[in-house]
Parts: structure tokens; C-alpha cells; sequence
């Protein structure tokens, strides 16, 4: 690379070929690649200048990259490849399932973001050869695979909202429909030849739906096979995941290797605890943050974390740099409030889904309402939590902890109502639960007050 050449990537899987400035034409596939009169696609790009990399670079990028992540396969072969000092092709595949975000599909981008920063080349992958499927991850059934229009509006919506955080003009866009659907049944039956069902039945979820009687169709063994093989058409030197997704990224791995290709390094992030701690960022909890969510409404939702999940919220979504955040957890050591450091997560958040003004807005108004509506003067309830658990129902917490309203079913009712804020700011959703450890001011009307911490059993 960067020897004056252009690199012509081509085919399925891609071979290169090296075309010198004179014009002449050498072809270097690599074993198992495709050539010839069937190519049914040429894509030109410029060879990346060799880069050199000092001691320092490489040790900032190793921490850069590596943080927030579960799981680095294997740290050795990264930082083998980040010393060439040549530009590597990340890959981060996406299934169009839904078509809005929340904070915790944004953990993958933020990292995708973060190969940006030190000049690597990435590329969203939208799986809509792979949607037609269905992915099977976490299933306890087969699920059922998207219409090819649902999979299209889907994508339209993901693209808008992904270059919230990722830079536009560094990110490719690409549909993994181009290689995959031209694949004919013959081809499909060499790619599932490379596997096998021992293999399939180490993945946990396929085990455990095999061992309780659960069907499991076959076309579900071939999503992760066409995963993998979307690596070895986009030669991708790393491959960014979801924890969920360990399985399906080291079958790309695996398959690499088998064509004949320096096998990607695989980097799988943790999924986002939701607003209350413990289960996972989701809508159907009701802990979420969407990414379209209006300023006020995200800025109160994030200032309603607890202090210690506020840490995690740093590590995962903030892009201040590891040593700013060593910097914010010394000054609360020594002192500061975290509410003020709070404050300053939410208005980071928020100015990057909205603007800086918006985020400056909300927080006037967070602070505003806390300031004039909320009592300085109430005595702190204290609720027990059941044991082990992590966190109660709101419904619990106005009923049974507050005292605000007679029963849950009240509570909920209020909530519907719009009567019901924590903090002074609204709540709508029924199903929030808050944390062992929160300290709130919760209100049912214009009159009742109460302030609840909530904690484990004595």
C-alpha cells in the first residue's frame, strides 16, 4: 500500500488487483477468491499512504480502543496490524429490525467512531440480505424474517440517525445484499460445506433450544455463515460487535482463514444497562433513551441514572478521553458534587443527538424546574428493596414506599395521567423502575411531595 499503485478490490469474495500508474494490470487473489468475466462488481479505491506510528500513538490508540470493550480477539494480532501503520477496514454489521435507536445501540457506534478518529477505514453494514433470514441471537424460536420493504425503510431510518455520531464523510455505507444475493444455491451450499452442526451447536442459544426440544430451522444455521462470509467479501481486518454477537464474528473468523485471508480481529462491546441498572437498555423495559427524543425529555432521563451508573454512561457513551474521566472520578473523590458532573454527561449526550444550544436549553430548564418547583424541606423516606433485587417499580415506590397515591394501580393511573414526576421532570412511562441507592423527589400532582431513598434489604 502506498506504493503508487491503485488497488481494484473486486468480486466474491473481493480479490485485489494491483494496477501500476503505467496502466499494466497484475492480478493477486487470494485463494478461494473469484475472478474473471462473472465479477459482478469493481470497487476503486486509493492505496492508503504506510503510515508510521510511534511507541505512544500505538499505546494511545491500544487504550482508546480497547476501552468499554468485553471482549479483544486477540490484543497481540490488533496491535500486529494497528504497527503497520496502514488505515485497516472495520466492519460493523447492523439487521434493519427497528427502526428507531436508543442510547444502547450507540455503544457499537461510538466505538466505530473511535477507529474514525485515528484514520481507519468503516463501513455500516446493513444487513438486508441477512434481515431476510432473521437472526437467531438470544431466540428461544425461530424469529420471523423482515419483508424486503420493512428492511428498506428500516435502513433509510438507521442511516439518518447514525451520522448523529459517526462522521459522514469517513463513514461507507454498504448492504450486504450486493455479495450475498447474487450467490447462486450451488455457491450457498459450498459456504455451509465449511461448517458444521457440532460447530452450530456450541453456540449457546442454539444448545439450549436443542437440548429443551426447540425447533431450530435450518436456514437459522446459515445467518451466521452468511455473517461470516460478509467479512471475507469486504476482506475486513476488524470486525465490531455486540457481546450477543461473539459467536456469529468468530465464525467470520474462522471463515477468513479458510479463504485464505489474515483471519479479523474481533472486538465485541457489553450491552448498555437501562436508566435503573441491572437489565439491559430496551424499550420494552421502558429504560431507554432514544437517540430522536426531544432535549428536555433526554436530558431528564439521563440526570435520573444513579451515581454509580453514571461512571458506566461515561465509559461507554461520553467521548471525553480516559484521562478527563480519571480527572471527574478524582474530583468527586475529593469532594465535587456528582450531581454537577451529572449535569455535564446529560449535556454532552444531548448536544451530540441535538445541538449545543438544545443541551444548553434543556439543562436550563432541568435546573430551572428543580429550583422552583421541588421542596427543599422534605424529610427523606426510606424504602427496602426485596432481597436481591436491584431496583422497584416506580408504581411501588409512589404506593408503598411514598405513600403518595393508595395502590399501584393509582400510581399507574397517574402516570398515564401525566401527573407524575421524579425530580421535577414528567414521567409517561408506567414500567420505570428505580435503583437501589437513588435518592428521589417524587410528585403526584401539584401538592404531594415525598423524597424516597431506595435501598437493600437491612
Amino acid at each position: 500500500m502506498g506504493d503508487g499503485h491503485l488497488y481494484v478490490r473486486m468480486g466474491r469474495p473481493y480479490p485485489e488487483v494491483k494496477v501500476p500508474v503505467n496502466g499494466a494490470a497484475t492480478a493477486s487473489c487470494y485463494s478461494g477468491a473469484r475472478g474473471g468475466g462473472d465479477v459482478p462488481d469493481i470497487t476503486l479505491f486509493i492505496a492508503a499512504e504506510v503510515m508510521s506510528i510511534s511507541p505512544e500513538q500505538l499505546a494511545e490508540q491500544m487504550a482508546e480502543l480497547a476501552r468499554g470493550t468485553q471482549d479483544v480477539l486477540t490484543p497481540a494480532e490488533l496491535e500486529k496490524k494497528l504497527k503497520r501503520g496502514t488505515p485497516l477496514r472495520i466492519k460493523a454489521g447492523f439487521d434493519p429490525t427497528a427502526p428507531d435507536l436508543h442510547l444502547g445501540h450507540t455503544v457499537l457506534l461510538n466505538k466505530m467512531r473511535a477507529f474514525q478518529q485515528f484514520g481507519h477505514e468503516v463501513t455500516f453494514l446493513i444487513g438486508d440480505f441477512t434481515g431476510l433470514i432473521g437472526d437467531p441471537t438470544g431466540r428461544n424460536v425461530t424469529r420471523p424474517p423482515l419483508t424486503a420493504e420493512e428492511i428498506q425503510a428500516n435502513a433509510q431510518t438507521y442511516q439518518r440517525q447514525v451520522f448523529k455520531t459517526l462522521d459522514p464523510e469517513k463513514t461507507r455505507i454498504d448492504f450486504n445484499s450486493r455479495w450475498l444475493g447474487p450467490l447462486t444455491s450451488a455457491e450457498f451450499i459450498k459456504l455451509a460445506a465449511k461448517s458444521t452442526v457440532a460447530r452450530m451447536l456450541e453456540r449457546d442459544d442454539f444448545a439450549k433450544r436443542y437440548r429443551s426440544g426447540q425447533p431450530i430451522s435450518i436456514h437459522e444455521f446459515l445467518y451466521p455463515l452468511a455473517q461470516g462470509y460478509d467479512s471475507v467479501a469486504m476482506r475486513a481486518d476488524v470486525e465490531l460487535g455486540g457481546s450477543d454477537q461473539k459467536f456469529n464474528l468468530l465464525v467470520g473468523r474462522q471463515l477468513q482463514e479458510q479463504y485464505g485471508q489474515e483471519p479479523q480481529i474481533v472486538v465485541t462491546v457489553p450491552l448498555l444497562e437501562g436508566l435503573s441498572g441491572g437489565d439491559k437498555m430496551s424499550k420494552s423495559l421502558g429504560n431507554y433513551v432514544g437517540v430522536d427524543e426531544a432535549p428536555a425529555a433526554m436530558f431528564g432521563k439521563l440526570m435520573s441514572i444513579s451515581d454509580d451508573l453514571m461512571w458506566r454512561y461515561y465509559e461507554l457513551l461520553s467521548f471525553r478521553p480516559l484521562r478527563e474521566l480519571e480527572g471527574l472520578r478524582h474530583a468527586v473523590a475529593d469532594g465535587r458534587n456528582p450531581r454537577d458532573v451529572k449535569l455535564e454527561l446529560a449535556h454532552e449526550i444531548v448536544a451530540r443527538f441535538h445541538d449545543v444550544a438544545a443541551a444548553s436549553r434543556a439543562q436550563l430548564e432541568f435546573m430551572a424546574l428543580s429550583q422552583k418547583v421541588l421542596p427543599t424541606d422534605l424529610p427523606e423516606m426510606v424504602f427496602f428493596a426485596e432481597a436481591g433485587a436491584q431496583d422497584v417499580p416506580l408504581a411501588t415506590a409512589l404506593a408503598a414506599g411514598a405513600r403518595l397515591v393508595a395502590s399501584g394501580s393509582e400510581a399507574r393511573r397517574k402516570i398515564a395521567e401525566g401527573a407524575v414526576r421524579i425530580d421535577g421532570q414528567k414521567v409517561s412511562d408506567a414500567a420505570m423502575r428505580l435503583p437501589v441507592g437513588a435518592v428521589h423527589t417524587l410528585q403526584v400532582g401539584p401538592r404531594r411531595f415525598a423524597r424516597l431513598r431506595i435501598e437493600k434489604p437491612a
